[in-house]
């Protein structure tokens, strides 16, 4: 594992955690958009295992499709969840009289998690993370 995939599977770990904590305490839409950035973290650090690296969320989800999902390396539905994870960021952040619902959060979260052991599987366990968070 490259030391900038390390970097992003702990910033994905992180952003989970605060997925989380931020859905425990009711904020749903803060919740979905914490998970989607794992689930982009984790598609940034497959691409950067391939040498790829993009400016822009559209470009890293076109990259993942194409060199993880057509290639059979990942199953279809990453696609999707990466996909309808930014829908959903999007309703949560820029969503003026959508809220995010409960349900929707907490299905983001389960696909954040699915895309955390994905990269484990494909990558290598998660460093530990040795400081403290305030």
């Amino acid at each position: 594992m490259m030391p900038e995939q390390a970097a992003l599977l702990v910033q994905a770990r992180d952003s989970l955690a605060a997925a989380r904590i931020l859905d425990a305490q009711r904020y749903h839409g803060f919740a979905a958009s914490r998970a989607y950035y794992t689930m982009f973290y984790v598609a940034e650090a497959l691409l950067l295992g391939k040498g790829l690296a993009f400016s822009k969320h559209s470009g890293v989800h076109a990259a993942f499709g194409e060199h993880f999902v057509k290639t059979g390396v990942v199953p279809r539905e990453f696609q999707r969840y990466l996909i309808r994870g930014m829908e959903v960021r999007h309703a949560g952040d820029y969503g003026r009289g959508r809220d995010v619902t409960p349900a929707e959060a907490a299905e983001q979260i389960a696909h954040a998690e699915q895309f955390l052991a994905l990269a484990e599987r494909l990558i290598g366990p998660i460093p530990h993370d040795d400081q403290e968070h305030a």
